[in-house]
């Protein structure tokens, strides 16, 4: 990790982050920004960073930080903040594995675990963040959904990015009966779109969330 951008509001947070990564790696380059603007400038000049950016305290949406993630494909973004906001965190994370999930109370062991993990290019959530996912994956494992063991399985591939067409041909099956399968899943579930469904794959444990970031 050769630059760090520390992305706070909070003086007294940037300097510990820095302290901690400096600790981490003696080389790495740490640079310090408060506001947006300075962020875009930043990795302009570091197109290949990692950004641990408090988002509450920026106020940046969900839709900004993934034109950010696309404008700079190699940056890691390290989303730091004190609040759980379960809806934010369970899209970002499934939005690709360079989104990391660490929280201001984490431990100094899990504060250098997330920066070892951004290393080599593995995605980091805080253990509050798995008890909270696992805990809303049970509350849907446990709701009552008449999905046959076919229904799963397709909704598991469609989940994995998977067309009708690569489906029918995994499957042996026609694209006329996948199609059927899928109209059948959305109607069960009671949602509109592959979308919809996906969520509910990924919120019941049918494809593994990691699984599904790669």
């Amino acid at each position: 990790m050769q630059t760090l951008i520390l992305a706070d509001n909070q003086d007294v947070t940037r300097c510990g982050m820095k302290f901690i990564a400096l600790d981490f790696c003696p080389l790495c380059n740490c640079v310090e920004v408060t506001d947006w603007g300075c962020l875009t400038e930043s990795l302009l000049t570091f197109p290949v960073a990692c950004v641990v950016l408090d988002y509450t305290l920026f106020d940046c949406t969900l839709n900004q930080l993934l034109v950010l993630h696309e404008r700079f494909p190699q940056v890691h973004f390290v989303l730091f903040s004190d609040q759980l906001e379960k809806d934010f965190i369970r899209r970002v994370l499934f939005a690709g594995p360079r989104f990391h999930v660490l929280m201001k109370d984490a431990s100094l062991a899990e504060t250098r675990q997330c920066l070892a993990s951004v290393e080599s290019n593995r995605q980091f959530m805080s253990r509050k963040v798995q008890a909270l996912l696992e805990e809303e994956r049970k509350k849907v494992s446990e709701e009552v959904y008449p999905l046959t063991q076919t229904e799963k399985e397709i909704l598991r591939s469609m989940a994995l990015g998977r067309s009708t067409k690569e489906i029918a041909a995994d499957r042996f099956l026609s694209v006329y009966t996948v199609a059927t399968h899928r109209k059948n899943i959305f109607r069960k579930l009671k949602v509109n779109n592959a979308h919809e469904a996906i969520r509910y794959a990924l919120r019941a444990g049918i494809v593994d969330t990691m699984e599904y970031c790669i």
